[in-house]
């Protein structure tokens, strides 16, 4: 009989710990063939690298123990998060300090955070999204709610102090309720609308005398450039291949492969959880959110990346020249709807102040004043900006994603994302069990904008913002025939129908890296979609060149079955080549390198930086000589790949960087076609001289870091966990890397600021049922990339080894570092 170890001793609360009397169970059968014992009816296991298998026998045990396991590893994050969404933050950390994570809320002060969530996800946003959603989903955040108060009341009481988190007594740990849960869901929801802007729009007011400054430095065309967050590398790539692909009739395979955030409240958790009958699901949910998200159980597998679609829309408003909060429709006048909000703040002096502010409401959404980003787009006498999130006043979220989590095959999966239209700000591909057809969809909440409407209803002023951003729609507020449009099917009033967004079936493949759903598959573009949606016939990044690359590659290998397309999967996804080196390195360094060395002058400044003479500055320095000859060597040598002993990647890096300064239509001799979307724009003008003078800038920016030329990549690209550096592969965007490590600011390190490679699953179905490999790249602990505790998982990928999923009970059962612990409720 098998025997596992003691229960890990640094989760229990007094109630778990009363119960070491587990170790009766942990000696003889597993706990789930003794059915009629009482003590059976929350069990948490854990497995390698401290994933959490929970399994209950009711919704609210199953939210018990993951509300428990949850909060043993993220706490502090969890209850910071929590402070977030009740509006609280002034009140415990001071309102014009800004958290010191990233997350999908954006770079707002505590302040302006504290004014949105009372704003958004007060006690009558929760209660609508609560009334929606079913009695079991209900009970199983309720649970949640108490599993994670236990582990709170159990570290507050706990006298081990090795077993505590650092902030176990801090004034803002707190227990929580469902409405907690729910705030986090609301949350989640405007991740692609309303925290584009949130001091924006917590700060409009009439009469002011300037706008609100912004949170960022970003022109307003760049803020809108970014999907989601305040950071560009959010993202991620999803890969589904069909039977034509594997050579094994209703086969398939999928890549999750999410590029999300390392650290704050929107990280990655992975878990699997089982109710007998009900649910058996595995995969991983934003923090506080009690449910898979992203994953598969034994008859589905899925995954996202952020969708190209808008999700909001802007309306110019024509104020009554009476009043600013007043605002003409049809000729009418309508007052705007007043919300009077108040934040707790404590000042440095301990003592606590009411702050009060009014939020303006209009028909079309709440007064944003983008004015500081454009002076046109502020609040004036005569015009003001509403904007409104079709999420807003989206409850199926979460339902959606509880009913994908008990699907049993692919139809039905598909059959709910066209009920539930409801996905927020993501596209999604899926496979299904004996199944051999892949499924892509971009189904969910989006605007009822029509390219006929957004015509009809333009402005001056919108046809001046169509060249900022040609994606977010601004309609004629004055009219109330521009307000969305809303189709006889379409399950939330002011949205496009399901059959009116893009999808599609193949059974080679299908694919997407976060440009347009255009290009699912090249073999059959969709076309003929409302410009909302993301766009067609336009150049994809170099990060999706390149995963195209490598789906066509696969799906062409002639392989004979799932499990081996899923092998060669898994090595193609953490490759780590640069699409950019392998298309246009040589004939760059042929072009570069003509002369060993190349003249500079203070116009070539440091990218990000500003070149050139100003009015007060000194006079340009003469022209300086750079050699270049061991920067081509270095480059020639190099692989193309970004693996932590590559010699070059760090340099091309900065070779890249410059080298996009450059206008397209200067570097590239073709520009793109939509004729030939996986090979434009193509061929380089290695013959400008800008392309030499960035090849030594890239020289110089190396010696300023202090870094030889031919560094390797994982001297300076590691992570910091247990007290060692662990080196980690990969790269950016911009220099056409699959596999994602980026770090914002240039700083190679990575840690809770980093957003790149997360959650990866490759999954496939054979007889036994699901098969799936998975890898956490930043661990299950908040500490894994803080230099604390978590170094399993981190090291694990940063080898590259695939860990086989122990999904049934029999693998669970089998797996060496199984822990386990009973839990009564």
């Amino acid at each position: 009989m098998k025997t596992f170890p003691r229960p890990h001793r640094r989760a229990l609360s007094r109630c778990i710990a009363a119960i070491a009397l587990a170790g009766a169970f942990i000696g003889a059968a597993p706990a789930w063939a003794q059915r009629e014992s009482p003590m059976a009816t929350i069990e948490i296991r854990r497995t390698a690298d401290g994933i959490p298998h929970v399994r209950a026998t009711t919704w609210r045990g199953l939210g018990i123990g993951f509300g428990q396991a949850q909060a043993e590893d993220t706490l502090c994050t969890l209850a910071d998060a929590f402070v977030t969404y009740s509006g609280q933050r002034s009140l415990y950390f001071g309102a014009e300090r800004k958290p010191h994570t990233r997350s999908t809320f954006g770079n707002a002060t505590n302040l302006e955070l504290d004014f949105f969530f009372k704003a958004f996800a007060g006690p009558e946003a929760v209660e609508a999204l609560r009334r929606e959603q079913p009695a079991d989903l209900d009970e199983l955040i309720t649970g949640y709610a108490e599993g994670y108060n236990r582990q709170v009341r159990a570290l507050q009481q706990s006298h081990d102090v090795a077993a505590r988190h650092a902030c176990a007594n801090a004034p803002w740990v707190r227990t929580i309720g469902p409405e907690d849960i729910y705030r986090r869901m609301i949350a989640g929801a405007l991740a692609g609308g309303y925290t584009h802007f949130v001091p924006e729009i917590v700060n409009a007011r009439p009469g002011a005398a300037a706008s609100p400054a912004p949170a960022d430095k970003l022109s307003l065309s760049s803020r809108l450039n970014i999907s989601v967050g305040d950071a560009h590398g959010i993202g991620s790539n999803v890969l589904a291949f069909g039977q034509a692909a594997t050579g094994e009739r209703g086969s398939s395979v999928l890549l999750g492969n999410p590029h999300w955030y390392w650290g704050g409240p929107d990280r990655f958790y992975q878990v699997h959880l089982t109710l007998p009958g009900k649910m058996d699901v595995a995969g991983v949910s934003f923090l506080g959110i009690p449910m898979v998200m992203l994953g598969f159980n034994n008859d589905v597998a899925w995954s996202h990346t952020v969708s190209a679609a808008r999700r909001f829309g802007l309306f110019e408003l024509t104020l009554d020249p009476a009043d600013p909060t007043r605002y003409l429709v049809d000729g009418a006048s309508e007052p705007m709807r007043a919300q009077p909000l108040n934040v707790a703040v404590r000042r440095p002096d301990g003592t606590v102040d009411l702050v009060r502010r009014t939020l303006y409401r209009t028909r079309f959404g709440p007064v944003v004043d983008l004015g500081a980003r454009n002076a046109a787009l502020g609040w004036g006498s005569r015009k003001a900006i509403a904007i409104r999130d079709i999420n807003a006043d989206n409850p199926r979220i979460f339902r959606n994603f509880f009913r994908w989590d008990q699907a049993r095959s692919l139809d039905e999966f598909i059959a709910i994302q066209r009920q539930e239209t409801a996905m927020p700000w993501v596209n999604t591909a899926a496979i299904g069990r004996g199944d051999g057809r892949v499924w892509y969809a971009d189904i969910g909440a989006v605007p009822g904008v029509s390219d006929e409407l957004r015509a009809a209803c333009a402005t001056p002023l919108s046809k001046a913002f169509a060249a900022i951003d040609p994606g977010t729609p601004m309609l004629d507020g004055s009219r109330s025939a521009c307000e969305w449009q809303s189709a006889k099917t379409s399950v939330q009033p002011g949205t496009m129908a399901a059959d009116r967004l893009p999808s599609l079936l193949r059974e080679d493949y299908v694919a997407n890296m976060n440009d347009s759903y255009w290009l699912t598959n090249p073999a059959q573009p969709l076309t003929g979609f409302a410009s909302i949606l993301g766009g067609e016939g336009h150049a994809l990044s170099m990060r999706g060149r390149e995963g195209h690359r490598i789906a066509g590659e696969l799906a062409r290998t002639g392989e004979t079955s799932a499990r081996g397309l899923a092998q060669r999967l898994m090595q193609k996804t953490l490759e780590a080549r640069s699409y950019t080196a392998d298309q246009f390195k040589q004939p760059l360094l042929d072009g570069a390198c003509a002369s060993g060395d190349v003249a500079l002058t203070s116009d070539d400044a440091t990218p990000g930086q500003s070149g050139g003479a100003k009015a007060e500055a000194p006079a340009p320095a003469p022209a300086r000589m750079v050699d270049v000859r061991q920067a081509c060597q270095v480059l020639r040598k190099w692989s193309n790949r970004a693996d932590v002993q590559d010699r070059g990647a760090l340099l091309w890096d900065a070779f890249w960087e410059r080298l996009r300064k450059i206008p397209e239509r200067a570097l590239y001799t073709q520009a793109f076609s939509a004729d030939a979307p996986l090979q434009t724009p193509a061929g380089i003008h290695a013959a400008d001289p800008r392309v030499a003078r960035a090849l030594a800038g890239a020289v110089e920016d190396m010696a300023r870091r202090g870094w030889a030329l031919d560094t390797p990549l994982g001297q300076h690209r590691f992570a910091r966990s247990e007290g060692r550096e662990v080196s980690l592969f990969g790269g950016c965007d911009a220099e056409g890397y699959f596999t994602s490590a980026c770090v914002t600011e240039g700083d190679y390190t990575m840690g809770e600021l980093s957003n790149s490679n997360t959650y990866l699953q490759v999954v496939y179905f054979d007889k036994r049922g699901v098969q799936a490999r998975t890898l956490l790249a930043h661990g299950e602990r908040e500490t894994a990339v803080t230099n604390g505790p978590g170094l399993a998982a981190v090291a694990r990928y940063a080898r590259k080894d695939w860990l086989r999923f122990p999904f049934r009970e029999e693998d669970i059962a089998r797996d060496p570092l199984l822990q386990r612990v009973i839990v009564r409720p």
